[in-house]
């Protein structure tokens, strides 16, 4: 009825505002913390914060703190100045979900122009068309902007399954990496690495895990020197531990991690600490970093006078196990290899098998199936926009079914994401179901670990279903490799993906 109230009150649809309270805040009253300079705390549900809040409390009439702390007071302002921004744009339709769109972005206050547009599309529209605690499944009847529309961003130079949106603000350093830092934005992830890419923000992180944990932006190399802390290091803070590192700054040997929220949130999404599990489990592999609280230690501990984050209701305890857990290992910091499972075909002849973990011995072939369920994520897993749909209505799949998306001209790919402890050539077979309503020229694309492009193979996906089917051998490098079935094929036909099988 809040929600209501407030549209029918500033003629605002109650299912925009209640998109852009749960892509903002997941609906919870949050009392922000400065993260970054110049970036003023965010409050209540809206995130209203700085000049936007003086702003639309003003337009509310109600004061600055009942719009920071009552609930009612804080929808009804965002709702007055989302309302007051669409009257500035001249929209007339005001009935129209999606023609709010450019309200919704100048809403947001990103200036950075592919955040503010996943933002629009991926964040409030995303959610008006997963209908979350909104619409429903009538969103899904309606022309709203469509997610697979969006540029993707490169694959990013440490970890495969993050994404390369690159930061001005760094610098080189010369010290061994022994820690990472672990942050909260204070706000939304479209917001939050929009911000750390602009030269004028003068901060930067590593990392940014979005809210669901469904993407994660690179902004700096791991071995360079990100600008994500301002306090020189205490080991008096921190157990006594590394003691030798007094007095330098903590940039210049942590890697810094931005998670999507607020440290005064009551939770935190359990997608979202398993994906940062993940990419911690990666990154103290990889630098030998020990997997305990002394050198995972978050952003408050060690700059304690002006930042608490993450906020006390970080479950540090199980995030810490998953991390070791993940790294099949009590706390070192040596990669223990793993191991990575296929799964049985609904209709093929391919076998599964395991990873082998080191770089001598033989290798067993990794198998990814399009269901993460059945995938080992350490060594494997598949990722998707919500542009992309599951399916097992034809037979002839790997595993429990397959996604499905029209062909269509975008960057937009299911991308398949695999890590090799050393650099080899590898082949690569893929499985499909086939139809006559699948395109007869799917791109395969091969990534290796670096972001670079090793070659485009074709297949037709109107034979040869059920079984793998080999595409080609390309060299691959150690690290996050990637296999990317495209959407690029032939207009009014569909491309699957379903299984892939790296040997």
């Amino acid at each position: 009825a809040l929600f209501e109230a407030a549209g029918k009150e500033f003629d605002v649809p109650a299912p925009v505002l209640k998109a852009i309270a749960w892509t903002e805040t997941r609906y919870q009253m949050v009392v922000g913390e400065e993260e970054h300079e110049d970036r003023p705390a965010a409050f209540g549900m809206m995130a209203l914060s700085g000049e936007r809040l003086t702003k639309a409390a003003a337009l509310a009439n109600v004061t600055v703190e009942q719009a920071k702390t009552d609930p009612t007071a804080n929808v009804r302002a965002g709702a007055a100045l989302l309302s007051s921004i669409a009257t500035e744009l001249g929209l007339s339709d005001r009935a129209s979900i999606p023609a709010w769109q450019a309200s919704v972005g100048r809403f947001s206050g990103i200036e950075q122009e592919e955040a503010r547009a996943q933002y629009e599309v991926g964040g409030v529209f995303g959610v008006l068309r997963k209908g979350v605690g909104v619409l429903g499944a009538s969103a899904r009847d309606m022309e709203l902007p469509d997610v697979g529309e969006l540029s993707l961003a490169a694959a990013a130079p440490d970890y495969g399954p993050a994404l390369w949106r690159p930061s001005p603000n760094y610098n080189s350093r010369n010290t061994s990496i022994s820690a990472v830092i672990i942050h909260t934005c204070e706000g939304a992830y479209a917001g939050c690495w929009g911000w750390l890419a602009q030269s004028r923000s003068g901060v930067s992180a590593h990392y940014v895990v979005r809210e669901d944990g469904g993407e994660i932006s690179q902004l700096v190399r791991e071995t360079s020197r990100a600008w994500h802390v301002s306090a020189k290091y205490d080991c008096k803070l921190n157990g006594n531990t590394d003691c030798s590192r007094n007095g330098s700054s903590i940039n210049n040997f942590s890697i810094g991690i931005e998670h999507a929220g607020f440290g005064s949130q009551k939770s935190w999404p359990a997608g979202q600490i398993e994906a940062s599990a993940r990419l911690v489990c990666d990154i103290t592999r990889d630098r030998s970093i020990p997997r305990d609280r002394f050198h995972i230690v978050g952003h408050g501990q060690l700059q304690p006078y002006n930042r608490s984050d993450p906020g006390p209701n970080w479950p540090w305890a199980a995030y810490i196990s998953r991390i070791q857990q993940l790294c099949s290992t009590g706390g070192g910091g040596s990669s223990s290899g793993g191991s990575s499972s296929g799964g049985s075909s609904s209709g093929g002849s391919s076998s599964g098998g395991s990873s082998s973990g080191g770089s001598g011995g033989s290798f067993s072939p990794i198998i990814i199936d399009s269901n993460n369920g059945r995938n080992d994520r350490a060594r494997g897993y598949i990722t998707v926009s919500d542009s992309w749909r599951s399916s097992s209505n034809v037979s002839g799949y790997y595993g429990t079914g397959y996604f499905w998306a029209s062909a269509k001209n975008v960057s937009d790919g299911a991308v398949f994401s695999f890590y090799l402890d050393s650099d080899a050539t590898r082949t690569i077979d893929l499985q499909w179901s086939a139809a006559s309503d699948r395109a007869s020229n799917v791109p395969v694309v091969a990534v290796n670990s670096r972001g670079e492009k090793l070659g485009t193979a074709y297949v037709n996906q109107r034979a040869n279903g059920g079984k793998m089917n080999t595409v080609g051998s390309w060299a691959f490098t150690r690290g996050w490799n990637q296999v990317i079935v495209s959407r690029w094929a032939e207009s009014g036909k569909v491309v699957i993906a379903d299984g892939v099988r790296v040997r």
